[in-house]
């Protein structure tokens, strides 16, 4: 399972929660407690977005890796 840190910005939900429906495999979604679908444009909203985010999946999709490494947190 992969996971990566990014950094969404209300601008960027839309255009992830888009993308992450394109794959044909699950992406969740955490901060701390809280995991949410990725499809889910709902969830997304609902977590603080002020904070770093896990994303975890399983499963390759060349646009959505672009999308990740474009919202990819650099600590």
């Amino acid at each position: 399972m992969m996971q990566r840190k990014i950094k969404l910005e209300l601008d960027d939900v839309k255009d992830f929660v888009i993308t992450a429906s394109r794959c044909d495999f699950d992406i969740d979604v955490s901060y701390n407690r809280f995991t949410v679908d990725a499809k889910s444009i709902v969830g997304v909203l609902g977590l603080d977005l002020n904070r770093i985010l896990t994303v975890a999946y399983n499963g390759y999709n060349p646009e959505f890796e672009k999308m990740m490494n474009r919202l990819a947190f650099a600590y």
